[in-house]
């Protein structure tokens, strides 16, 4: 704890200063009597420049010897009374790291009457090198001597809570504030308090300081629209959008990257149309944002639009490493990963993002191989990757059954480049087991691993075990993931058609019967695919209301009889209903890629690639309808999924039917 005695011994002082200072101080005082008088005015001025060249000296100070050798100039000049340019020293001690202890709190000790924003540089300093309890008793010393506190002080304390995530502090702190009085429309003080709220997850306390604020401004507003936006509640973000009076660049670009952030890629858009329209100044965090929710359409139209956007506001991929990274990723994303190499291989300067962002890009795309030459030629240049490259190159592996490469590289990844595995690279081993068969192997791994298995691993494990027909195994990993996401309906349905598949049809019924007891509705299959001029059209399965339904339908039933010519035969274990084979047949046909894909062979020309979005998994009858397809009519066909792409050619998929 801060002892803040008054009493401060010659000996200790002395060891901060040089020794030629007693011998000059005694000089000063022989000759003070000979001196010609000089107005007062006239010695305020210089006092006032001495204070100025002094905060400029410790402003340039890069080191504690500098430090040493400024308050030996501070003490000869008689500043040592001075709250003004001890506060600055205090703060360039904070800034150095400097511990409060050893050198700030003893020259506040000599301090005789410490002015405010010195006790606050002091609490401040404790505060910032994480001794919150120091920093909270300083304020308490400060109270005790009468001393009142500013702005800055309590700014400073409300920090210290976020620090140790002591909202109670917090509370205390604030309550202070108004006990005190002429704070509550003090406009950086309550900036402050909604900060602390809100990084502390007390977002509806946070509201309601700013409801209570009469005046506000632009840090105001923002704030709480940024905490908005990082919880997903994007309709009170909009609402607090609309009421701000003035809209910064920081305003826009939050209400941009939070529809982005929260899967809605087209509102996202549409903010950054009115952005643009507006003129309001766009930086890379902009770009970034709408990249990224272009990346979640997979439109080309939108892809090119943003990509020459950007090169026209002087961020050209070429030269912007965060830019190109984030276009690398949205080109993988929308299936065009040849777009994707191309804008790497065109930059002048790459780093560890860009090279993890194109990694992954090959590897959602199926191209493994691809993805593992460029992790060794990062390697090789001398770039060191980090625990998202390792996720990109699993990844990799898994999406192409490489079970010992990924040994391998999961083995390295602490033994050659100091990455310890974290629960993310646990999980691309468990799938990748998983997929490959190992079932047993891939639960052994889930158990024994020494980090806690989150949601992520158990859906891995549980996928497989869909894929390969293992319900024992299945109902382990469920159970596991009804206590991590017990609101997650995509587990139970998974789990249902693992039942289903095994024609155990009254688990089928038991699962079902959780849902309807927890009130779930099964999240509707949706496909959407670029028409005609950027267009985007989505078909949801089972609805045929499309203007072109008839068309599509007769497409469909053109296309299953030339399959069937080459020995297609519908997957009716794709269909999780206990119904008649013929029921089965027509749910697989309504499915929403199949509609989206006749559609496309309807709307686009013949040399042009059919790319369907799909927001779950692809299932089983439509993976193989698309590669008889692809056969039958020449077309390349893209479909990506909520996990990968697969790319469809001469009847054969990128995936390698390892999926």
């Amino acid at each position: 704890m801060v002892a803040l005695s008054r009493k401060f011994s010659t000996s200790t002082a002395l060891k901060f200063i040089p020794k030629q200072f007693s011998q000059y101080h005694q000089q000063q005082i022989q000759t003070q009597t000979t001196r010609p008088f000089v107005p007062f005015s006239h010695l305020q001025n210089q006092r006032n420049l001495l204070e100025s060249q002094l905060i400029s000296t410790l402003n340039g100070c890069t080191s504690l010897t500098q430090i040493k050798q400024t308050h030996a100039h501070i003490l000869l000049k008689g500043f040592d009374q001075s709250c003004y340019v001890l506060t600055k020293f205090i703060r360039v001690l904070t800034k150095m790291g400097i511990p409060m202890d050893d050198y700030a709190k003893l020259v506040f000790n000599q301090v005789t009457y410490p002015n405010p924003f010195l006790w606050t540089a002091l609490l401040r300093g404790y505060a910032l090198q994480g001794l919150v309890k120091e920093s909270v008793f300083v304020y308490t010393c400060m109270r005790k001597e009468g001393t009142l506190p500013v702005s800055f002080t309590f700014s400073a304390l409300f920090k210290a809570c976020c620090t140790v995530l002591d909202v109670n502090l917090g509370r205390q702190i604030h309550a202070q504030t108004i006990l005190i009085g002429g704070f509550g429309s003090d406009l950086y003080v309550n900036n402050s308090l909604i900060e602390m709220y809100v990084n502390l997850g007390f977002l509806e306390c946070a509201r309601k300081v700013f409801d209570e604020l009469p005046e506000r401004n632009l840090i105001s507003w923002t704030e709480l629209i940024v905490a908005y936006t990082k919880t997903g509640d994007m309709d009170s973000a909009r609402e607090l959008f609309v009421q701000l009076p003035l809209k910064d660049m920081v305003a826009w670009t939050a209400m941009v990257t939070g529809y982005a952030q929260n899967a809605k890629p087209r509102e996202a858009l549409e903010y950054f149309e009115r952005m643009l329209n507006e003129g309001v100044e766009i930086d890379e965090v902009t770009l970034v944002g709408v990249i990224s929710a272009c990346a979640q359409l997979g439109a080309a139209k939108y892809a090119n639009w943003v990509s020459g956007i950007a090169k026209d506001l002087g961020f050209d991929p070429t030269r912007c490493v965060v830019v190109g990274s984030a276009l690398i990723d949205m080109y993988s994303k929308c299936g065009s990963v040849e777009d994707a190499y191309k804008v790497f291989e065109a930059m002048k300067e790459r780093n560890v993002f860009s090279y993890s962002s194109m990694i992954a890009g090959f590897a959602i795309n199926g191209c493994a191989y691809a993805a593992l030459n460029l992790f060794r030629e990062m390697v090789q240049t001398g770039i060191k990757p980090n625990r998202v490259t390792f996720i990109g190159v699993l990844t990799a592996c898994c999406h192409s059954g490489m079970v010992e490469q990924g040994r391998q590289i999961f083995a390295s990844m602490e033994e050659e480049f100091g990455v310890s595995p974290e629960v993310d690279h646990y999980s691309c081993m468990v799938d990748l087991l998983g997929r490959a068969g190992c079932l047993e192997e891939a639960l052994k791994l889930a158990q024994t691993m020494p980090v806690e298995p989150n949601a992520a691993v158990w859906g891995a494990l549980l996928g497989a075990c869909r894929t390969h027909g293992n319900p024992d195994i299945a109902q382990i990993a469920a159970n596991h993931l009804f206590e991590l996401e017990p609101y997650n309906i995509g587990n139970y349905i998974l789990l249902s058609h693992v039942y289903a598949s095994a024609e155990r049809w009254n688990d089928v019924s038991m699962v079902r019967k959780l849902m309807r007891e927890k009130g779930f509705k099964k999240i509707p299959a949706c496909s959407w695919l670029e028409g005609k001029k950027g267009v985007i059209h989505e078909f949801f399965a089972g609805d045929m209301t499309h203007p072109r339904s008839g068309e599509m339908k007769q497409v469909l039933e053109d296309l299953l009889n030339r399959l069937k010519t080459l020995g297609y035969q519908p997957n009716l274990s794709s269909v999780a209903y206990d119904v008649n084979d013929e029921d089965k047949r027509r749910i697989l046909m309504a499915h929403s890629e199949k509609l989206a894909l006749a559609f496309g062979l309807l709307s686009t020309n013949s040399d042009c690639p059919i790319r369907i979005m799909k927001n779950l998994r692809i299932c089983e009858d439509c993976h193989s309808f698309m590669c008889g397809v692809s056969q039958i009519t020449g077309r390349v066909i893209i479909v990506r999924d909520n996990l990968r792409f697969h790319h469809f050619h001469g009847g054969k998929c990128s995936c390698g039917n390892f999926w």
